[in-house]
């Protein structure tokens, strides 16, 4: 499964400080996952998950195991995508190549600087609001070029995509997002190939100075800028990627104090990863036992068969059954034996739809 986000911005929004503070988030796990260290500007990440860490106290105790058993997170994978400057569509800055590599990611994280800086040349780059406009212009002109090379007589043949296609130029043309085209789902469908670039789930990233990194700063800074960018506030993540470089030296407990310190529950990275999962349309369901307790990424909706596929393809010719107890019941009753013991956990077929959060153990036949 493809979990990947791109992040995009101006030059001297904070992409870059951002981006490196993840990539200390990446070396912290070599131990756990070697595989972790790939191309410079890709970092594979953990999502956040404070459910783990108490099943996995829950299982030591329950198996009586001398020590935890090791966690083990479901992952996501930013990309930092340079060379965007004005003009990328018709190849300034690195042109072409930037856009290849925004077409690959699944989500765009869209780096924005909400505060003036002396000390940091902006280069190009003005106000947030046409800071965003600037970007957005140039993934629109880049989707405008890609339908244009669509061979005319394939679009007569195919008259849904054909009628797909003149929907997009014309909402294109005018400066309008792809949304705007009001396409039917058959429509949808035909052009999903095209994979266009303005068509993308999108984070817009706020980044702030120190002075406004407060929960109540915060939502006040969303507010606004959901406003001014005509934008569901759901949409936006506020950040200070100094303070996340900051807190990317420090250890998980200095972390902590830190944060608390500055009246924040979760960092900004946390709250970014989160934010790209829910966008990818993911959710997690656990695993627990004395070998390690995992999370496993499964798209929402997904049944029983598909969820112990992602463990083993096998797994979805020989599935019998599931054990599915809540995360609060196992929880609550203290594991397995006592989930089970109080009719809390729940044999369930092949098409169960899986919730997040659910606690599962696979029955498998031979």
């Amino acid at each position: 499964m493809n979990l990947s986000v791109g992040i995009v911005g101006l030059p001297n929004v904070g992409k870059s400080t951002l981006f490196n503070a993840l990539l200390k988030k990446q070396a912290a796990l070599a131990a756990n996952y070697p595989f972790a260290t790939i191309e410079p500007n890709t970092g594979i990440v953990p999502v956040p998950d404070e459910r783990l860490t108490k099943l996995s106290e829950i299982t030591k105790d329950e198996e009586g195991m001398a020590e935890l058993p090791p966690i083990k997170s479901a992952l996501i994978e930013f990309v930092d995508i340079a060379g965007l400057v004005k003009g990328a569509s018709i190849g300034e800055g690195l042109g072409n190549k930037f856009l290849s590599h925004i077409r690959e990611v699944k989500v765009i994280a869209h780096v924005v600087r909400v505060f003036e800086d002396a000390d940091i040349i902006k280069e190009g780059a003005v106000d947030p609001k046409s800071d965003y406009e600037t970007i957005r212009y140039e993934l629109m002109l880049s989707d405008m070029q890609t339908l244009e090379n669509i061979n005319e007589k394939s679009l007569k043949l195919d008259k849904v995509k054909g009628s797909a296609v003149a929907k997009l130029k014309m909402v294109l043309s005018g400066g309008q997002s792809v949304a705007s085209a009001n396409l039917t789902p058959e429509e949808y469908e035909s052009i999903k190939e095209l994979n266009l670039l303005s068509q993308k789930e999108e984070i817009i990233v706020l980044n702030v100075t120190e002075d406004d990194y407060s929960e109540s700063k915060m939502k006040e800074i969303i507010s606004t800028y959901s406003k001014l960018l005509e934008f569901d506030e759901s949409q936006f993540v506020v950040i200070s990627a100094k303070i996340e470089s900051e807190l990317a030296s420090l250890n998980p407990e200095e972390q902590k104090e830190y944060l608390s310190e500055l009246g924040v529950e979760k960092s900004g990275l946390e709250r970014l990863i989160q934010k790209a999962y829910e966008k990818l349309g993911l959710i997690s369901y656990l695993t627990c036992g004395e070998t390690e307790v995992k999370a496993w990424t499964i798209k929402n909706g997904s049944n029983a068969v598909e969820a112990a596929g992602e463990i083993h393809t096998d797994f979805m010719q020989r599935f019998i059954k599931a054990e599915v107890v809540s995360y609060d019941d196992f929880v609550t009753l203290g594991g397995w034996k006592g989930a089970r013991a109080q009719g809390k956990a729940r044999m369930e077929g092949r098409d169960y739809v899986m919730q997040d959060g659910d606690v599962v153990e696979f029955k498998i036949g031979r």
